[in-house]
């Protein structure tokens, strides 16, 4: 069994900071790409950042220059550091591993349960 959890989430001022942090576990043999997603109420899942095996990244056009993705690929973690939150990026963020390598030789997407950021004053 292979899941991906979350944490950081909470309610956070305009302008201020948040760290997310996403871990993996289970029968792993390798993660592949990481990515996060976001979904604000009434709005469709989008795509936040990605980040491939190697650490290349990429970024939604809405936080570029904001958030930073990074990986550690001994711990099996993402982390999603936003800085310069907005109330727009209020949302339940989630952890992606679109094409996560088991050790048993099978190719899977899995979800995390998500983690909600609330950007208020």
């Amino acid at each position: 069994q292979v899941q991906l959890v979350e944490s950081g989430g909470g309610l956070v001022q305009p302008g201020g900071s948040q760290r997310l942090s996403c871990a993996a576990s289970g029968s792993i043999l390798r993660l592949n790409d990481m990515g996060w997603y976001r979904q604000a109420p009434g709005k469709q899942r989008e795509l936040v950042a990605i980040i491939t095996s190697d650490g290349i990244p990429n970024y939604a056009d809405s936080v570029k220059g904001r958030f930073t993705i990074s990986r550690d690929n001994a711990k099996n973690t993402v982390v999603l550091q936003m800085n310069s939150l907005k109330p727009e990026d209020t949302a339940v963020y989630y952890c992606n591993a679109p094409h996560l390598l088991t050790q048993t030789y099978r190719s899977l997407e899995v979800w995390g349960q998500g983690t909600l950021v609330t950007v208020s004053s």
